[in-house]
């Protein structure tokens, strides 16, 4: 059984798709770029989307019952790979040891003309 899960501390799906799902004691959280999610404006540079980004994905965390500290799983999308370790960087101030597994992959374009995208998977135990 799958439950969504939403929290008005990120902004809200724009598509086919949930902020999160929860199945079990796992909880999918949806790719997240750096939309402020009352003016559902996209935040200036790279260091402002990043920050944006990891305050949504804590948002919905807590929706979920849930912090980052219960990721066990991230996946880093840039649009542009020079800017990786100032994201890992800003992310460090987000996530504790043990960190999370993580991918980062370079892509083409993101939605809105972002600059990173971050999802993630948080296992509570």
């Amino acid at each position: 059984m799958k439950t969504a899960i939403q929290s008005k501390g990120a902004p809200q799906a724009i598509g086919t798709y949930s902020q999160a799902v929860r199945a079990g004691d796992t909880v999918y959280i949806s790719g997240q770029i750096g939309l402020d999610p009352e003016s559902m404006q996209l935040a200036e540079g790279i260091e402002a989307q990043t920050h944006r980004v990891f305050r949504n994905l804590a948002a919905v965390a807590d929706a979920a019952g849930l912090s980052l500290d219960h990721a066990v799983r991230m996946t880093v999308y840039l649009t542009d790979l020079a800017h990786f370790a100032r994201v890992n960087e800003i992310m460090a101030q987000y996530v504790r040891e043990p960190y999370p597994s993580r991918a980062a992959l370079g892509v083409a374009g993101l939605p809105r003309g972002a600059l990173v995208e971050v999802d993630a998977i948080l296992h509570k135990g």
